[in-house]
């Protein structure tokens, strides 16, 4: 099996930058809809995850997609793939 073909396997999350301060690290909010297991209401969570910015690329407030990868540091566990739209 290639490396690029063992890399599909990997989780892919899109979410939005929230801050850029760090060198080569994002935090991103990610959200996503659930239905209350009990209530059947949907209920809307998110959560903050660390990822690897290599060419500090990514600005808060844009979107952005991230791929699981080996952990970097104590928090980062995620690799920025691309900028999906740019903040206006």
């Amino acid at each position: 099996m290639a490396d690029t073909e063992k890399r599909n396997y990997r989780k892919v999350r899109q979410g939005i930058v929230v801050s850029d301060k760090m060198d080569k690290s994002i935090v991103l909010r990610v959200d996503r809809t659930m239905s209350h297991p009990r209530y059947k209401k949907t209920v809307r969570t998110s959560s903050k995850l660390h990822a690897h910015d290599e060419k500090n690329d990514a600005h808060t407030g844009d979107v952005v997609r991230v791929m699981e990868t080996r952990p970097l540091s104590k928090t980062k566990h995620w690799r920025l793939i691309e900028v999906v739209e740019r903040a206006k």
